[in-house]
């Protein structure tokens, strides 16, 4: 009976995720290479996640962001965090009408489906609270009033690996909020020559819409009807607990280098994206290769390293991998 249902269900999502080949192909006439930061995006808008992209400038990220918004036809807006921002210019504030005497509220870019926010940790810790408590409760308060956020909603926060003068880091309490932590590498030699190209030639390809932003939101309901076996369950619980426990999975020499483990927030979102993953890749029911395609993304910014593991060269990278290696696949 139920290999009769995972069949149906196999069908149907099939089906159902027809358009995230669309999606994805609009987004590639305009985004060169980078595919992996369109891949994760993807897996993001489709758990209803929140990503932290790390990589130099020039690296498309914003492109990325606002393609993808323009291809959902979905409003998009971008805050530049700098050190002198207020949290009413994230979020909104009371303007005070002479005509009408009594205060408005005036709404700020946070209500969007897709927030940019450029550089997150150039701005003060009040403010990046601010983003953060609108990215969990997805709603805002403004004077005694509170306003929903628009569905679907997703923040791309981005971080600048190199500078970290005049900067405020993220606390890892408040990383933890975000799904995913994704780093964008360089393009390849041709990419490069070809994005060089477009330039010179000022051809920049504009995406058509192609997915309106109900379809996204009905599709999120249909990603957590992605069968999960109980055995995919253990498996990811298992990679969660060897982050905190490692000498219980054969692995007593990571014990001192890891400060504190993965939260149950990994859990929860390890299975999301694994659940994503396999929409994406248009299959009703999730494998362990898609918890492994997913776990650095989900995992990289939840592992504390010692001073140890830093003093020995050792990266969160590194301990994922032998985590992975470790823990037994069913």
């Amino acid at each position: 009976m139920e290999s009769v249902n995972i069949k149906e269900l196999n069908d149907r999502i099939q089906k159902e995720s027809a358009f995230t080949d669309l999606l994805s192909l609009e987004m590639g006439k305009v985004i060169v290479g980078q595919k992996q930061l369109v891949e994760n995006l993807m897996i993001a808008l489709l758990a209803n996640g929140h990503v932290l992209l790390e990589g130099m400038p020039g690296l498309a990220k914003t492109l990325a962001i606002s393609t993808m918004a323009k291809a959902i036809d979905a409003k998009f807006s971008r805050i530049q965090f700098t050190p002198d921002l207020l949290p009413a210019d994230v979020t909104g504030t009371l303007i005070y009408s002479q005509k009408k005497e009594q205060f408005e509220v005036r709404k700020g870019p946070v209500f969007a489906n897709f927030v940019l926010a450029d550089e997150i940790n150039r701005a003060p810790a009040k403010v990046q609270s601010a983003l953060l408590e609108a990215m969990q409760e997805r709603q805002v308060t403004i004077g005694d009033q509170t306003f929903k956020l628009p569905e679907p909603f997703l923040v791309l926060a981005t971080q600048n690996p190199v500078e970290q003068e005049g900067t405020y880091p993220l606390p890892e309490a408040q990383t933890d909020r975000f799904m995913l932590k994704v780093l964008v590498d360089y393009p390849a030699k041709e990419e490069e020559r070809l994005i060089m190209r477009m330039n010179n030639l000022g051809e920049f390809p504009q995406p058509s819409p192609v997915v309106k932003p109900e379809d996204i939101v009905r599709a999120r309901s249909i990603v957590r009807e992605v069968y999960m076996d109980e055995k995919i369950e253990r498996y990811i619980v298992d990679i969660v607990f060897a982050t905190r426990k490692p000498e219980d999975y054969g692995l007593e020499g990571l014990k001192d280098l890891i400060a504190y483990g993965a939260s149950p927030r990994a859990s929860i979102s390890l299975s999301l994206a694994a659940k994503a993953y396999a929409f994406i890749k248009r299959r009703g029911y999730v494998i362990p290769e898609d918890v492994r395609a997913v776990c650095p993304q989900v995992l990289r910014h939840r592992i504390g390293l010692t001073y140890e593991a830093e003093a020995e060269n050792v990266n969160t990278e590194q301990i994922i991998e032998k985590v992975i290696n470790a823990v037994v696949v069913p």
